[in-house]
């Protein structure tokens, strides 16, 4: 699985899914092993590979393609659920299971930022942040960026409470993605970042948008389906 508006656009990208684990708390280092393998069918060997250890939140860290540390593999930014940079043939590497990974990509100045967001991050507006930090640390201009939504958690199987309801009250087009469900909520995450970067200047034919249900799709992992034991999806991207 992939975006192929990014790879139309020339950024290399690949999804994992239930094929793999990319969960350290499950396989400990053989995460080692399964991101090299998915390297060697995406048929690339980057420079360095980037990962973040994410929280739900809004920070988003410079690849600069120096380790200056030994990890697992790669360079782990820890406290983090973005990574940008305008570096080539260097590896960003997004996990997720129901969250919704978010790509940005800018193929005249040549920077990517790859985002973990959860309904926390996109009421932190992470996706807001990584199009602001790409005007003006990189130049870019909102027109000539690109944007994927992969796969997460369909509608029908987010129930959500009115508090995470109450903490979208900023977002002026809220009832578009959140339905009534007595009690309850039911909450389309995919809409509501799309919402996000288009309210934040990404044009609507800028942006692929996946409707797989890392839920209804067994050869996705869900967090929600598979309870405590769930693996991570991934998504790789690599500017050339």
């Amino acid at each position: 699985m992939y975006s192929k508006l990014l790879k139309e656009k020339g950024l290399i990208n690949y999804i994992s899914g239930s094929e793999f684990t990319i969960r350290t708390k499950l396989i400990g280092s053989k995460i080692k092993d399964e991101v090299e393998e998915i390297l060697q069918i995406m048929g690339e060997k980057p420079e360095e590979i980037y990962s973040a250890g994410q929280v739900h939140g809004d920070v988003i860290k410079y690849c600069s393609g120096y380790t200056g540390k030994e990890y697992i593999f790669g360079r782990v930014f820890h406290d983090t659920d973005g990574l940008i940079t305008d570096k080539e043939n260097i590896a960003l590497l997004i996990k997720f299971a129901d969250c919704t990974p978010i790509i940005l990509y800018d193929p005249l100045k040549k920077v990517q930022a790859a985002l973990h967001s959860g309904w926390r991050g996109t009421v932190q507006e992470i996706g807001r942040k990584a199009i602001e930090l790409m005007e003006k640390d990189y130049g870019c201009m909102k027109e000539n960026i690109y944007a994927y939504l992969g796969p997460s958690i369909d509608m029908e199987n987010y129930e959500v409470g009115e508090e995470v309801y109450n903490a979208f009250k900023n977002f002026k087009n809220r009832d578009n993605f959140f339905k009534k469900k007595g009690d309850k909520y039911l909450l389309s995450m995919i809409d509501a970042n799309l919402d996000l970067l288009v309210e934040n200047g990404i044009k609507k034919d800028n942006i692929e948008v996946s409707r797989e249900s890392t839920y209804k799709n067994l050869s996705l992992n869900s967090a929600r389906r598979d309870k405590e034991n769930y693996k991570l999806n991934s998504i790789i991207t690599i500017m050339k």
